[in-house]
């Protein structure tokens, strides 16, 4: 078999995945918090012909995917208008749990807001963890404090993620606030859907959770979301290249078959 056709055909899983990629991106544009993601090439083991005074000679076999890089650069900053919304402004990650399972996720996404029993969660049902009064532990950020919510008047977060209550007789206090994780290796993040990422512990914690401003970690911006970071353009761009590419390595592969049919001819 032509090794032309091996190479043709592993071009065209490649960049099959490589549609499915850009793709996802282009479908996320509008997913708050998202982060975009880049398929990167190698090639694959080269089949060695010979040698002569000039050097080995080989010839490829292929391409296969390198790895799939997610880019934690950070999106646009939107105004919302609603307290419960918090952008992080810089490094770092919104540490959530699972109320069910006690499992701890991080995420870019700050569209929150508050649960009948006062928890500030993110949309799909995943409390925000934070520090309450002198505890350097994380716990689920409640805006009461557990009391009944129905004496709270409003609140309001500060850059450093402090959470004040306004009650009904006008008095405030201090309740809590926002904890943030950074990471060293934050491509070892594993996404699970809902903009959500697990594998916490290999994606190297600086720190055990700190308040925002800390360790690295960047502040936030208050009643606003983060934007995702897919560039549109740039992604369309790299939609007509994959498609060409595709389009040339399926011409490789009619070619080659081509060529075998003319072979196979010669023998009748």
């Amino acid at each position: 078999m032509l090794v032309s056709l091996d190479s043709g055909a592993s071009a065209l899983e490649q960049f099959q995945q490589d549609l499915n990629v850009i793709g996802n991106n282009i479908a996320n544009v509008d997913t708050v918090g998202y982060k975009s993601s880049s398929m990167n090439f190698a090639d694959t083991f080269s089949q060695t012909l010979g040698s002569s005074a000039a050097g080995t000679m080989q010839v490829g076999t292929g391409v296969e995917t390198s790895d799939i890089e997610t880019k934690f650069t950070e999106g646009t900053l939107s105004s919302t208008g609603v307290a419960s919304n918090l952008a992080i402004n810089g490094n770092g990650f919104f540490l959530v749990q699972d109320p069910a399972t006690g499992t701890q996720y991080v995420t870019r996404d700050g569209d929150f807001s508050v649960d009948t029993s006062g928890n500030l969660i993110t949309s799909n049902g995943m409390q925000v963890m934070g520090f309450s009064g002198s505890s350097t532990t994380p716990t689920a950020l409640n805006v009461n404090n557990g009391a009944d919510t129905s004496g709270m008047d409003s609140y309001n977060f500060s850059g450093t993620g402090k959470l004040t209550v306004t009650y009904n007789d006008g008095t405030q206090a201090v309740v809590g606030q926002v904890a943030l994780q950074n990471c060293s290796s934050p491509n070892q993040l594993v996404n699970v859907g809902n903009n959500l990422f697990s594998n916490l512990s290999a994606a190297g914690p600086l720190t055990a959770a700190v308040a925002p401003g800390a360790s690295g970690t960047g502040t936030l911006t208050t009643s606003s979301l983060e934007e995702s970071n897919v560039d549109l353009s740039g992604e369309l761009t790299d939609l007509i290249v994959a498609q060409r590419a595709y389009e040339a390595n399926a011409k490789v592969i009619t070619t080659s078959d081509q060529v075998l049919q003319d072979l196979t001819n010669l023998g009748r």
